[in-house]
């Protein structure tokens, strides 16, 4: 809700000045300004009306306005999803641009000021995700997959537990796994070798999940990298670069976990 409520309380019953009022409620001094020239004009005063909530007290201010007739007419809501997905696609198109175009199409509208703070306020629901684009060669997501898998002998029949390499190219999702022994860093380096024979080729970065056969001592800015694993980049010609602790964003989620829940389901 707007703080109108407020900015009535500070200007009327502590006479605060409006840049006063401006810093102390968090908003623009324009806005503020336009709240109590609203407020005059709709004859409202201070203290409020008895009954007079923060909702009905905005809708009298910004809400439904009287025409000839006697009858109300609600101003047009603007289609936020719209405007959203026209400001991500047009680097240069502005909220001020898309309010006069809104205004030129409906000149009865809402306001500038109103028109921002809605279309802030409808931003805030927005679940935020980042979006990883990959270029082609440049990352390498690795690491072992879930739990092991039973891997049978073709002579006696015996099971023995697998560990499960998966390796996957971010740009084309373009998958490599391999059954090990263990989790040691033997079978991590040989794994590597053999997705990088696999892949023909060998990418910028590889971007492991902090397992210890990678890394030996997590941390969200400066990682330790294992030597033998440094020393292995190296002579590949390629950096390594582990994901954060805790931020599964940090891997590709549309091609490198949804490869790790297939093979753990499998």
């Amino acid at each position: 809700m707007r703080k109108t409520k407020e900015v009535l309380r500070l200007r009327f019953e502590l006479g605060l000045g409006q840049r006063q009022i401006a810093r102390s409620c968090g908003m623009g001094l324009g806005t503020v300004h336009e709240y109590l020239e609203r407020a005059v004009a709709a004859g409202i005063g201070w203290p409020l009306p008895g009954g007079l909530g923060e909702e009905e007290l905005e809708a009298k201010l910004f809400g439904n306005q009287p025409v000839q007739g006697g009858t109300i007419r609600q101003r047009p809501e603007p289609d936020w999803n719209t405007i959203h997905q026209q400001l991500r696609q047009h680097r240069h198109l502005t909220l001020q641009l898309v309010w006069e175009e809104y205004r030129q199409a409906n000149p009865e509208g809402y306001r500038y000021s109103w028109f921002c703070e809605r279309y802030q306020r409808w931003r805030r629901h927005l679940d935020v995700v980042l979006r990883q684009e990959h270029k082609a060669g440049e990352k390498m997501f690795v690491d072992w997959a879930g739990a092991t898998i039973p891997v049978y002998d073709a002579t006696t029949g015996q099971a023995w537990p697998a560990s499960l390499f998966v390796s996957v190219l971010g740009a084309s999702s373009y998958t490599y796994a391999e059954a090990t022994r263990d989790q040691q860093l033997e079978a991590w380096i040989q794994a590597h070798i053999h997705a990088l024979e696999f892949f023909g080729g060998v990418p910028t970065l590889a971007v492991p999940d902090n397992t210890k056969t990678a890394v030996t001592r997590a941390c969200r800015y400066d990682p330790d990298l294992n030597p033998t694993y440094q020393e292995f980049a190296v002579h590949y010609g390629m950096g390594v670069v582990p994901a954060r602790p805790y931020k599964p964003r940090d891997k590709d989620q549309a091609s490198y976990c949804t490869s790790l829940d297939m093979f753990d389901a499998s």
